[in-house]
C-alpha cells in the first residue's frame, strides 16, 4: 500500500557531451553528503514503504547535490522534487525508489530503457541494478549535462541518445525494462512494442491530478496492468528540444 498521496517528477534531456565535467569539488562536498543527512532521507523512505536494500542503497549512495545548480545543494537530500532548468525538475527520491523497486521487483532485469534522462539522477539510481541501461532524452542541454555528471560518477553502463521518448529506441529492442519519467495519456505503441515477453514497463498515464503510476507486465501478445498508485509528472512531449 503506498503511503505517499501524490508523487511529483520531471526530470528531462539529452544528447552528446562537450565541455568540462562537473565541479569536482561538489563530488565530496561536506555537510550536504553526510552520513547523518543520507540517514534521515533513507530512514524518511522506508517510512513511505520503500524495502527493497538494493534501492535503499543506490539511494545513499549517489550523490544528488551534483544534479542540482550549487544553489540548491542544501535541499538535495530532502524528499522533494527541484528544478533543473527547461521547465523540468529533478525527481523526488520517493518518486525514484519507487519506480526503481517497481522495475526490478522479482529479477533485475537484464536492458532497459530509459525514457527521460533529465538531470540524470534516475539514471545513476538504476544503472548499477541491471546490465544496460539505455537513456533517451528530447531536450539536448540537459543530457549534455546527464552526460558529464554520470562520467564523473564513472557510470560506464549507460548508453544516451537525444531523441523522441515516443519513439522510444528501437535498435536495442525487445527490452527487459522500461522506465517512463514523463506522463502521456496512453502508453506510446512503440514502447509496448520495444517490450520484452516477460518485461515490465513503469510508467505514469493519464490527465493532470489523475494520473496514476502503471506497471505493465507483457505476457506473448497481451499485457498485464497494475496501479501502484496516484502521481503527479511532467508531461511527455513529443519532438526534440
Amino acid at each position: 500500500m503506498l503511503r505517499s498521496p501524490r508523487w511529483t517528477n520531471g526530470c528531462a534531456g539529452v544528447r552528446r557531451e562537450q565541455g568540462a565535467g562537473v565541479n569536482r569539488s561538489r563530488m565530496t562536498g561536506i555537510g550536504m553528503t553526510s552520513a547523518r543527512t543520507r540517514d534521515r532521507l533513507i530512514a524518511r523512505l522506508r517510512e513511505q514503504g520503500i524495502t527493497d536494500a538494493n534501492v535503499l542503497e543506490r539511494i545513499r549512495a549517489v550523490p544528488r547535490h551534483v544534479f542540482v545548480d550549487e544553489a540548491l545543494a542544501s535541499r538535495a537530500y530532502e524528499d522533494t522534487a527541484l528544478p533543473i532548468g527547461h521547465g523540468q525538475t529533478i525527481s523526488q527520491p520517493y518518486v525514484v525508489a519507487r519506480m526503481t523497486a517497481a522495475l526490478i521487483e522479482g529479477g533485475a532485469p537484464r536492458k532497459v530503457l530509459e525514457v527521460g534522462t533529465g538531470c540524470g539522477y534516475q539514471t545513476a539510481v538504476l544503472a548499477p541494478l541491471v546490465t544496460t541501461l539505455y537513456s533517451i532524452e528530447r531536450i539536448a542541454a540537459l543530457q549534455v549535462r546527464a552526460r558529464r555528471v554520470l562520467r564523473d560518477l564513472r557510470i560506464s553502463n549507460v548508453f544516451m541518445r537525444h531523441g523522441d521518448g515516443f519513439e522510444g529506441w528501437p535498435p536495442y529492442a525487445p527490452y527487459d525494462g522500461i522506465i517512463v519519467a514523463a506522463a502521456a495519456m496512453a502508453i506510446p505503441a512503440a514502447l509496448l512494442d520495444q517490450l520484452g515477453n516477460g518485461g515490465r514497463l513503469i510508467m505514469p498515464v493519464g490527465p493532470d491530478r489523475e494520473q496514476q503510476l502503471l506497471r505493465i507486465t507483457r505476457r506473448g501478445e497481451s499485457f498485464e496492468q497494475e496501479v501502484l498508485g496516484p502521481a503527479t509528472f511532467v508531461p511527455l512531449l513529443q519532438g526534440l528540444s
